[in-house]
C-alpha cells in the first residue's frame, strides 16, 4: 500500500514515500529532501551463508549522472565503478547502521541507495542515510534502530543545519552527524582549525535535530513495520565458551600481554594450537569437528573479554602503557632524494612513508559526480599492502577502507594549504603504510605534513593526527574507560575508534567509528580534551623540532613557475590555431604551459632560464603594438605596392608601402628590399580592423640589414 509521511528538516519539506517502488526488497522508500530524491532499498538472505563468521552487512551509495542532467564521460557514456565521493557516503552509511543489528546476526544484509534527483541545497547523502535507517526499521530484517542523519555548516560564526550550496562555500566546517534518539554513533568532519568546544556544540544542535528524524522514523515503522523475521543466532556455544574460559583464561592473560605485536600473535597462536587439542583429548576428534567454528569464536571470545578486563577494571594495556601514553614516536624528512618532498613517521610498529608531489595545476583531478565540485586540487592517497601486517597477499587496487583513510588524511591537511594564487601548484601525497599495529590514518596525516613542509609548500601550520578508544561498561553510560593511541588490537576489541586531525589552534578533520550503541557528549568532550593534549605533544616534542616550517626552496627536481597575467582577448594569441604557437613555445624550450580563464600564463620548468625564454616569447606576442613605436622587423613577403613586415609579435605584420620606403622616389621595390632582410620601422597608423602602416623614410637614419 503506497503510504506518505511528511516532517520538516533544517526548515525544510522531508517526505519518505513507501509501497510504491520496488515491491521486492524487504524494505523500500524514496526520500524526498526538496527536489532531492533517494530510493534507498534493503535486503537480506534467508539463511547465513555457510562458514561465516562476521556480519556481512554491503552498503553502496549510486550516483546517477541523470540526476544531475549530465551524460557519463568515457567510451561506454554509463556510469562505471564508484567515484570516491560514492565510496565514502557508502561509508558514512554504513558507519552507524552497523552496531545496531544483532551482535549474533549472520545474514547478508544489502543496503543500495540510489540517487535519482538531486538540488543542490538539499543533500543526497543525507537523504540516503535517512533512507537507509527508515527502509530496515520498515522491514523485516532485525535491526535496534532507527538512527538519522544531518550535515552541519559554520557561516560566518553561526552553526547551521543541512547548510545550502551557497552557505557549503562560506562553511568553516563540514560536519556529518549520524545518531539515535540517545547517543551519538558517527561522526565525519572536515574544519578549518575549529576549537573543541565549538565543534562540540554542533554536534550537540545536530543531535537535537536527529532526535525529531528518529521519532518520525519511529512512528513510520509503528504504524507499517513488519515483524522482524526469526533467524539463525551464532552466538558461541556457552558450553564450549565455558570450557575454554574455565581452563584457559589466566594463559590468555598472560599470552596477551606483550608489546610486539608478532610476538603477540605468535603465543596466540600457539595457545590456540593448545587450547583446540585438549578440547580434542577430552572429548574426541568427533566433538571437536562438530564444534570447530564454536572454538575459534570462544577463542576470540576470550582474548577479547581479558583484554577489555584488564583495561576495564585494571586499567592495564597489553603493551604496558599507561591509559594516555602514547607509543614511541619518531621522524625524518628528505628520504628521497630525487623527489619534491619525503617523511618517514613511526609510532610503535605502525610506520607510513609519505611522499609529495608538486604538479601544474592542470595536473589537478578533475571529478565526474554530481555535485558542483568539479576538480581537486591537493589529492591524497594512501596504499595499504599486505606486507604492511606481514601477510602475503596480491595487490588488487584501493579498497574502500584505503579510499576512506586517505580522505581523512586530505581533510585534515586542506585547511592549512596555501590558495592557487599563493602557490599555483597542483599537489599530490601519498602515503604508503610500511608497518600497520593501528593508527595508520594518523600517522599518515603526521607524515603528509612533514612531506609538504619538506617539499617547501607554504603550509599555514603543521598537522598531527592522533585518535583515542573506549571500553565502556554495557549497564551504565559513565562507566567506561578511554585509550589514547589505541594500537590495533585495543581497536578491534575495544567500542569506539575517535580520530582526530589537527593543528595548534583547531580541528581540521575527525572521523568516528563506533562498534557500540553510541557515545553520550561526555565521552565525546573527553576524546577531544585528550586528543587535544596529545596532538600537542606530537607537534611541539616530535615534528617541529625534525622540521619547525616548510622549506625557503622546493626541490631542484619540481617544477619552477614564472607567470604573467596577458588580456583575456590575447589568450587566442598565445595559443594560436589549433595549439601551432603554445606547442612551439614548449618544443622550442621544453617547459610546461597553464593558461587560466582569467589570462594568467603560468610556465613551469626545472630549468630557470628555459622558463624565463618561454616568458619572453609569450610577451612577445601579446605585447600591444604602438602608433609611433619603432620595431626591428622582418621582411617576409614582397608585393609591387610595398613590402609585408614582421614586428616579431607573434606573426603581427605591417605593411611597409613602397611610397614609405624612403625620401628618394622607387620604381622597383625588389631593387630596395628583399624577403629576409631586417628593418627598423615605425607605426604610423593602425585601422579600425587592426591593420597596421610603417614607414621607414620618416626615420632619421633609416637602414636595411641584408639577411647573411
Amino acid at each position: 500500500m503506497f503510504k506518505t509521511y511528511e516532517t520538516e528538516l533544517a526548515g525544510r519539506k522531508l517526505v519518505i514515500e513507501t509501497g510504491k517502488m520496488a515491491g521486492l526488497a524487504n524494505g523500500s522508500v524514496l526520500v524526498r529532501y526538496g527536489d532531492t530524491c533517494v530510493l534507498v532499498n534493503v535486503t537480506a538472505s534467508k539463511e547465513p551463508r555457510e562458514g561465516i563468521d562476521f556480519f556481512p552487512l554491503s552498503v553502496d551509495f549510486e550516483e546517477k549522472l541523470y540526476s544531475v542532467g549530465k551524460i557519463p564521460g568515457g567510451f561506454l557514456k554509463r556510469e562505471g565503478k564508484p567515484s570516491d565521493k560514492a565510496i565514502l557516503t557508502s561509508r558514512a552509511i554504513d558507519r552507524p547502521l552497523r552496531p545496531l543489528f544483532p551482535k549474533d546476526f549472520r545474514n547478508d544484509v544489502v543496503v543500495v541507495g540510489t540517487v535519482l534527483c538531486v538540488e543542490q541545497d538539499n543533500s543526497p547523502e543525507v537523504a540516503a542515510m535517512i533512507g537507509a535507517a527508515a527502509a530496515l526499521a520498515i522491514s523485516d530484517i532485525p535491526f535496534n534502530g532507527p538512527t538519522a542523519a544531518v550535515n552541519v555548516g559554520l557561516v560566518d560564526g553561526k552553526i547551521i543545519i543541512n547548510p545550502t550550496e551557497e552557505q557549503r562555500e562560506k562553511s568553516d566546517l563540514t560536519l556529518t552527524v549520524a545518531a539515535t534518539e540517545k547517543k551519538i554513533t558517527m561522526i565525519e568532519a572536515g574544519a578549518n582549525e575549529v576549537p573543541d568546544d565549538l565543534m562540540l556544540e554542533a554536534i550537540k544542535t545536530a543531535h537535537e535535530e536527529i532526535k525529531k528524524i528518529c521519532k518520525f522514523i519511529t512512528e513510520i515503522q509503528n504504524e507499517i513495520g513488519k515483524p522482524k523475521f526469526e533467524y539463525k543466532s551464532f552466538e558461541v556455544d556457552h558450553d564450549v565458551y565455558e570450557f575454554i574460559e574455565e581452563n584457559f583464561k589466566e594463559e590468555m592473560k598472560e599470552k596477551v600481554q606483550e608489546a610486539d605485536k608478532e610476538t603477540r600473535d605468535n603465543n596466540i597462536d600457539e595457545l590456540t594450537a593448545k587450547i583446540e587439542e585438549t578440547y580434542t583429548e577430552k572429548f574426541g576428534e568427533e566433538a571437536f569437528e562438530e564444534h570447530k567454528s564454536d572454538i575459534g569464536e570462544a577463542i576470540y571470545k576470550l582474548e577479547k573479554k581479558c583484554v577489555r578486563e584488564m583495561i576495564f577494571n585494571e586499567h592495564k594495556r597489553v603493551d604496558g602503557r599507561a591509559l594516555d601514553e602514547i607509543r614511541p614516536l619518531s621522524c625524518e624528512v628528505g628520504l628521497l632524494p630525487r623527489t619534491h618532498g619525503s617523511a618517514l613517521f613511526t609510532r610503535g610498529q605502525t610506520q607510513v612513508l609519505s611522499v609529495a608531489t608538486l604538479g601544474m595545476i592542470s595536473e589537478e583531478q578533475k571529478l565526474d559526480g554530481i555535485d558542483t565540485e568539479e576538480s581537486r586540487r591537493y589529492m591524497h592517497h594512501y596504499n595499504f599492502p599486505s606486507y604492511s601486517v606481514g601477510e602475503a597477499r596480491p595487490s588488487r587496487g584501493p579498497g574502500r577502507r584505503e579510499v576512506g583513510h586517505g580522505a581523512l588524511a586530505e581533510k585534515a591537511l586542506v585547511p592549512v594549504l596555501p590558495s592557487k594564487e599563493e602557490f599555483p601548484y597542483a599537489i599530490r601525497v601519498v602515503s604508503e603504510v610500511l608497518s600497520s599495529n593501528g593508527s595508520t590514518s594518523q600517522a599518515s596525516i603526521c607524515g603528509s605534513t612533514l612531506s609538504l613542509m619538506d617539499a617547501g609548500v607554504p603550509i599555514k601550520r603543521p598537522v598531527a593526527g592522533i585518535s583515542t578508544g573506549l571500553v565502556t561498561n554495557p549497564d551504565n553510560d559513565d562507566d567506561y574507560v578511554m585509550l589514547v593511541d589505541i594500537q590495533g588490537l585495543e581497536d578491534f576489541f575495544g567500542d569506539m575508534d575517535f580520530k582526530v586531525g589537527g593543528t595548534e589552534k583547531g580541528i581540521t578533520a575527525i572521523q568516528v567509528d563506533i562498534k557500540c550503541d553510541g557515545l553520550t557528549y561526555e565521552i565525546i568532550a573527553e576524546a577531544f580534551e585528550r586528543t587535544r593534549k596529545a596532538r600537542q605533544h606530537i607537534l611541539d616534542d616530535i615534528m617541529m623540532p625534525v622540521i619547525s616550517k616548510p622549506r625557503e626552496e622546493i626541490s631542484k627536481y619540481a617544477p619552477r613557475i614564472v607567470t604573467t597575467q596577458i588580456k583575456v582577448e590575447k589568450i587566442k594569441d598565445v595559443i594560436g590555431k589549433g595549439g601551432e604557437t603554445i606547442n612551439k613555445i614548449i618544443e622550442a624550450t621544453g617547459v610546461k604551459i597553464d593558461i587560466e580563464e582569467d589570462g594568467q600564463v603560468l610556465i613551469y620548468s626545472t630549468d630557470n632560464e628555459k622558463a624565463k625564454e618561454a616568458l619572453e616569447m609569450v610577451e612577445d606576442i601579446v605585447k600591444e603594438v604602438e602608433i609611433d613605436g619603432i620595431y626591428y622587423g622582418e621582411v617576409t613577403r614582397i608585393m609591387n605596392f610595398g613590402a609585408f613586415v614582421d614586428l616579431g609579435f607573434g606573426g603581427k605584420e605591417g605593411l611597409l608601402h613602397i611610397s614609405k620606403i624612403s625620401k628618394e622616389r622607387i620604381k622597383n621595390i625588389e631593387d630596395v628590399l628583399k624577403v629576409g632582410d631586417k628593418v627598423t620601422v615605425k607605426v604610423t597608423d593602425i585601422d579600425d580592423q587592426g591593420r597596421i602602416n610603417l614607414t621607414m623614410k620618416d626615420l632619421i637614419e633609416p637602414k636595411v640589414y641584408e639577411e647573411d
